[in-house]
């Protein structure tokens, strides 16, 4: 409302489709984030895959989106497997497991691209992934993102997987005694955060006309953000998609206005306050977290 009635341009239908096709990669990888955070766990992994992912793509860019879409999901899909791999077998915690993803994968994007933007192909129809519509009206990257968003719903919602999600969350030990098969679930929660990662890349590849190696610095930490202000717990077993879904378009719609903010020449905000910003959310909704779980201990 407040940026409806300050700006005259902040309700066209340019800057509502631009910013829902912008925010559609940090939706994807936040629903992805939401699924690990109500097991208990945590993807540092996330920025590092969309870039990752972003290179693999446009390198095969030319055989169009029918190509490029699976590989770029198979490449998240393989990067979680991993993560899943040396979590649930190898027993290492989730932050040390992720964050040596988190490298490896930054890593290899720049190994891959010899540390220079890979150019896609506009030859074929694979930017028209990013930067299309569908009938004519809607970003492809939208809809996508409406299309997943809806099938996580489902998911956490209607399916045993959700249940025993939360449960695990709530404590892992008390799970396995229940029966639940915690390392399936775990193997899932994480190849789908992978995956969910690696459609944000092709979404980023399509949508630049570029794979961007050095992208997606700090993306782990805006979903986090968006998965907290939602009210999902860090400490896992009680976590909502709908709500993650809110917490992202909320971070979006600061900074949009922010933006406008910027352009008017009210303020001048450099793109680095945007992590200040980010980390300063983060942490009061952390506090207040803290706190109420502290009162509900304490009862």
């Amino acid at each position: 409302m407040f940026g409806g009635l300050r700006y005259d341009s902040f309700l066209t239908e340019y800057n509502i489709m631009t910013f829902l096709s912008y925010n559609s990669m940090f939706i994807l990888i936040a629903l992805g984030m939401t699924f690990v955070i109500m097991s208990g766990g945590i993807d540092l992994s996330v920025g590092s895959v969309v870039a990752l992912s972003s290179v693999v793509v446009a390198a095969v860019s030319p055989y169009g989106i029918e190509v490029a879409l699976p590989v770029g999901v198979l490449v998240g899909v393989a990067t979680g497997a991993i993560n899943a791999f040396v979590i649930t077998r190898l027993k290492v915690v989730p932050f040390i497991a992720t964050l040596a993803m988190m490298l490896g994968a930054r890593g290899m994007a720049l190994v891959i691209s010899d540390n220079q933007s890979v150019p896609v192909s506009w030859d074929s129809n694979f930017t028209h992934f990013g930067l299309g519509k569908a009938f004519d009206y809607l970003p492809w990257p939208v809809v996508t993102t409406l299309i997943v968003f809806i099938g996580c719903w489902v998911l956490l919602e209607k399916f045993p997987f959700g249940r025993h999600l939360l449960s695990i969350g709530g404590s892992e030990e008390s799970s396995r005694l229940m029966g639940l098969q915690v390392e399936r679930t775990l193997w899932g929660v994480y190849v789908l955060s992978g995956a969910l990662a690696g459609l944000a890349g092709v979404m980023l590849a399509s949508g630049f006309g570029a794979g961007q190696p050095l992208e997606g610095m700090g993306w782990e930490l805006s979903a986090i953000a968006s998965v907290v202000v939602g009210g999902t717990l860090l400490t896992g077993g009680l976590g909502s998609i709908s709500a993650t879904l809110a917490g992202a378009i909320l971070l979006g719609l600061i900074f949009n206005i922010l933006n406008f903010e910027n352009g008017s020449g009210t303020i001048t905000f450099s793109a680095y306050w945007q992590s200040v910003i980010r980390g300063g959310f983060l942490l009061v909704v952390v506090i207040i977290q803290a706190k109420i779980i502290n009162k509900a201990r304490a009862r």
